[in-house]
């Protein structure tokens, strides 16, 4: 039976965060529910797409006809997350959405090429979307129609980040803060980070730092508790409070997130500190509001100051590229969605193809072997003529029984007809033996009929 394709879940577009954190899935638990998934009647494949912004669920089936099948399997899977969650099916009803057939191609491709992200273009959801195919693979609940979806929208994901600028530029404060300090040093590698306060945004802006080569991360903050505890969350290494001024002078990258309602980092303190690095290029990223860093540190010799006007500023000039870019990506998209949806509609005619196929060979077989017979017994070249010829007309004719009874029993055989015209180019067919009549008739290729001339 052919295979179709579908999509049930919630993303941040349909749902809130109180919803989506209640409909998550464990990475411990992907096992036995995706068995559970495909032990359902109308589920062959299945993969679970569990992050931040989105729970969905990827399934294809191949039982009954393909329109009522697809849209009773996404029954069957909008039922499944209600009761594997203890959601009540009435509170899902506004916030699940599902996508069927060509609908559900479209959205996986465009949820691999980060079309359908909270931020275009963002690098993490091709990352969590291999995952999750890896589980299914590993746990046997993926098969050849799925899988070669997945497979295909990862290399629409590549294609969607090689072709179009839709990644290009920094699009989070975090990951702006790392482009900058990018531009002032030219590579992170050997640097080194201190983190002023215990902010959450502080650490994700050192985690990124790190991860693009920064050696040591250092963390002071009044409470040392928050400090060792900062430190051990982000692998770093914290320092007391009271000795800010040193730590500021060995610092190449300073965040600063403390909630301090003064500033903290005075141009007076980070003079004295630009004095101690003897005026070393110090990048300083402050992301607390209120501001932790007086404006006039900025002037001084070898600060950078970027505070969290100019961070954001950035943020949407880049997001502003992207969603102009967004168009390219979503007309590249569009065509691989077609390209995968004609394979789809092409295997479901495989089988009959394969039949077919089986079928002709064997009656041409059976023929062929009964010529072989007659050729035994034939003792003139004559006899070998008609042996042959008898072969050929024994194939054409056991080949065409079948659909010549159809054809003239059938209550709807006009259309039969011109099905078979066109599979068997039976009109091309037609006009070819017309030209060759009309050339055997006027070998000339004249356009009127020649009058004999009159003697004279």
């Amino acid at each position: 039976m052919p295979s179709e394709l579908f999509v049930v879940g919630v993303s941040w577009r349909s749902a809130p965060v109180s919803v989506r954190e209640k409909l998550a899935f464990h990475d411990e638990e992907l096992e036995g529910h995706l068995k559970k998934l495909i032990n359902h009647e109308l589920i062959d494949e299945a993969v679970i797409l569990s992050t931040c912004n989105r729970v969905e669920i990827y399934g294809c089936t191949s039982k009954g006809s393909p329109a009522s099948a697809v849209a009773q399997a996404a029954a069957e899977t909008r039922a499944f997350i209600s009761h594997s969650r203890g959601f009540p099916a009435e509170k899902l009803s506004d916030v699940l959405f599902e996508h069927l057939e060509e609908d559900a191609i479209r959205h996986i491709f465009r949820v691999a090429s980060a079309l359908d992200s909270m931020v275009v273009g963002e690098s993490q959801i091709l990352g969590q979307l291999k995952s999750a195919f890896g589980a299914s693979s590993n746990y046997q609940s993926l098969g050849p129609v799925l899988g070669r979806c997945m497979e295909r929208a990862f290399s629409v994901a590549k294609r969607v980040r090689t072709e179009t600028g839709i990644s290009r530029g920094a699009a989070n404060v975090s990951s702006v803060a790392v482009e900058l300090a990018k531009r002032v040093f030219g590579e992170l590698d050997g640097k080194s980070v201190l983190v002023v306060g215990a902010g959450k945004m502080s650490a994700l802006a050192a985690r990124h730092l790190r991860a693009d080569g920064a050696a040591l991360i250092r963390v002071t903050n009044r409470s040392p508790e928050k400090a060792e505890r900062l430190a051990d969350e982000i692998d770093g290494v914290a320092c007391a409070w009271q000795d800010l001024e040193i730590e500021l002078s060995k610092a190449d990258v300073i965040i600063t997130s403390t909630g301090a309602r003064e500033p903290v980092l005075t141009k007076k303190l980070m003079k004295q500190a630009m004095k101690r690095r003897r005026y070393k290029p110090c990048f300083v990223m402050d992301i607390a509001v209120p501001r932790d860093v007086e404006s006039a540190v900025g002037k001084l010799e070898g600060v950078y100051l970027f505070d969290m006007d100019d961070l954001e500023r950035l943020v949407s000039e880049n997001l502003k590229e992207r969603s102009r870019e967004a168009e390219a990506a979503f007309s590249l998209v569009e065509g691989e969605v077609r390209q995968f949806h004609q394979w789809m509609r092409q295997q479901h005619v495989v089988p009959t193809i394969r039949s077919l196929r089986s079928h002709f060979h064997e009656v041409a077989a059976a023929e062929v072997e009964k010529a072989m017979r007659n050729l035994e017994k034939a003792n003139t070249e004559h006899e070998r003529q008609e042996a042959m010829q008898r072969l050929g007309k024994g194939i054409a004719n056991k080949l065409l029984h079948a659909p010549t009874t159809v054809l003239k029993q059938a209550s709807d055989a006009e259309t039969l007809a011109d099905s078979v015209s066109q599979l068997f180019s039976l009109d091309s067919q037609d006009e070819s033996e017309e030209r060759s009549k009309s050339s055997a008739l006027n070998p000339a290729g004249l356009a009127k009929t020649a009058v004999p001339s009159k003697k004279a």
